[in-house]
């Protein structure tokens, strides 16, 4: 599989409070935003897997609904976790 045990540990390390933070806003966002780059990469190999690319566009909407939520509830956090995994808006 793509994400390990480790690397999700890892992910909700830095980004959530610690190791077993899989509920915090910033959390998700780096576990979507993981899925997001790995699905891209398939579908620049596979470009006729289209129940791929409809997953793919319904997890980034996801991600934008959830930065949303941050950017609303608070700008700080919002703005280090997009600077920090590069997203732009």
């Amino acid at each position: 599989m793509y994400l390990t045990t480790e690397k999700k540990k890892e992910l909700f390390k830095k980004y959530g409070k610690s190791e077993t933070d899989t509920g915090s806003t910033e959390a998700q966002i780096a576990i979507f935003t993981e899925r997001i780059n790995y699905l891209t990469q398939h579908l620049l190999a596979n470009k006729k897997d289209y129940s791929t690319q409809r997953a793919l566009l319904k997890l980034v909407g996801k991600r934008r609904k959830l930065l949303d939520y941050l950017k609303e509830k608070d700008i700080e956090r919002y703005r280090s976790i997009i600077k920090s995994l590069k997203i732009r808006k």
